[in-house]
């Protein structure tokens, strides 16, 4: 690791760690019901609460068993968060090793755990889908198609028979859908079964993003990161794995043309069935019929979500972290994910980073298009 690493890596320890007391807390946006269903997900008095800020543009966010992991793209870093301690630096560099710069969003985006329970990174900059070890190291499960290096690995969903189905948009590479070091020709969604294999499941979605299973897997959600056409795709699921043709469930791009922030990007499904997708504005709610039944309206650009124990429902929202009170429960395949675990962090308030100061230049906002 070069000095210049170690030093931003320690620079960001120091002042997370110092930034991390608890301070009173905020929030941000509201809640729009469009249906009764929805009372039934999100209590009367549920707030869009913010949890830290002051990150650059975080992604990912994952439940781990006793804690909440997420990633900050364009500072190629992960965080840890915990109620009780906060924030503080999990991993840097976390999606992309090289030694010359490579854009604006070089860090690892959507993360995942595998059946073993382990984390998997979708790495834009080193272009791979991998696996961190039990010993610490990373394992590559996935980097090339047919011989021809990925795009940059967007995000991914774990199968119960542990294949793990990954999107793979250039948003990562330097220059996107123009950048000379491409090798594939189209953005594909992928699986890449537990020995290896790696298969393109389609290719007809043009700027995929968001993924994830029904409860039953017979359905793959698509998200489509297009603002010309920003939308959200139902897959039929065969048995063999591989997919039937899509079907969208809905289209939001009048509210791209209304200028409303962000586009469909990360999505997550609860133990019922419903899609939490986040979108222009925030996270849309579809029931498993692909009916929007309500919106957490962040009136931010909103990259993701997850949900953790106790139906509390985790949002990367621009530069900050927040969470939602939902009765959501989340699909669990991975080893080790006990809901009763939250109890045992006890009920302390939930602490805010009121600037983390990490020492390195915010990174202007990019072009709309979500990551």
């Amino acid at each position: 690791m070069s000095k210049s690493i170690l030093s931003s890596c320690l620079a960001i320890a120091l002042s997370v760690g110092m930034a991390s007391a608890a301070i009173a807390q905020k929030y941000l946006g509201s809640i729009e019901r469009k249906d009764p269903e929805f009372d039934q997900l999100v209590p009367a008095d549920s707030k869009i609460e913010i949890i830290a800020e002051g990150f650059t543009w975080t992604e990912g966010p994952v439940w781990m068993g006793d804690h909440l992991l997420f990633s900050d793209i364009p500072r190629n870093s992960i965080f840890k968060w915990t109620p009780k301690s906060g924030i503080e630096l999990f991993m840097m560099p976390s999606g992309y090793t090289g030694v010359t710069y490579y854009g604006l969003e070089p860090g690892c985006n959507g993360l995942l755990r595998d059946k073993q329970g382990r984390l998997v990174m979708c790495e834009h900059g080193d272009r791979r889908v991998s696996v961190l070890t039990k010993a610490g190291g990373k394992m590559t499960i996935a980097d090339r198609y047919q011989g021809k290096r990925l795009n940059s690995p967007n995000d991914g969903v774990l199968k119960s028979n542990g294949d793990i189905y990954f999107t793979d948009p250039p948003y990562g590479l330097p220059q996107r859908f123009e950048d000379p070091m491409r090798e594939l020709d189209f953005c594909g969604v992928y699986r890449v079964a537990v020995d290896g294999t790696v298969t393109l499941l389609t290719k007809t979605i043009e700027r995929p993003n968001g993924i994830g299973f029904s409860p039953d897997e017979k359905t793959l959600y698509v998200a489509q990161s297009d603002p010309k056409n920003a939308n959200w795709t139902a897959f039929p699921v065969k048995a063999d794995g591989t997919l039937g043709e899509g079907k969208e469930i809905h289209n939001a791009t009048d509210r791209v043309n209304n200028k409303e922030p962000g586009l469909p990007d990360g999505l997550a499904v609860d133990s019922k069935g419903n899609v939490w997708g986040s979108g222009p504005g925030g996270v849309f709610v579809f029931n498993p019929a692909g009916k929007l039944i309500g919106r957490l309206v962040t009136n931010e650009r909103t990259s993701n979500c997850e949900i953790g124990p106790d139906g509390w429902l985790y949002l990367t929202v621009d530069s900050y972290l927040c969470r939602v009170k939902t009765t959501a429960q989340p699909i669990v395949h991975a080893p080790g994910v006990v809901l009763s675990q939250w109890q045992a962090l006890g009920s302390s308030r939930p602490t805010t980073v009121d600037s983390l100061q990490l020492q390195l230049a915010r990174t202007p906002p990019t072009e709309l298009l979500p990551d």
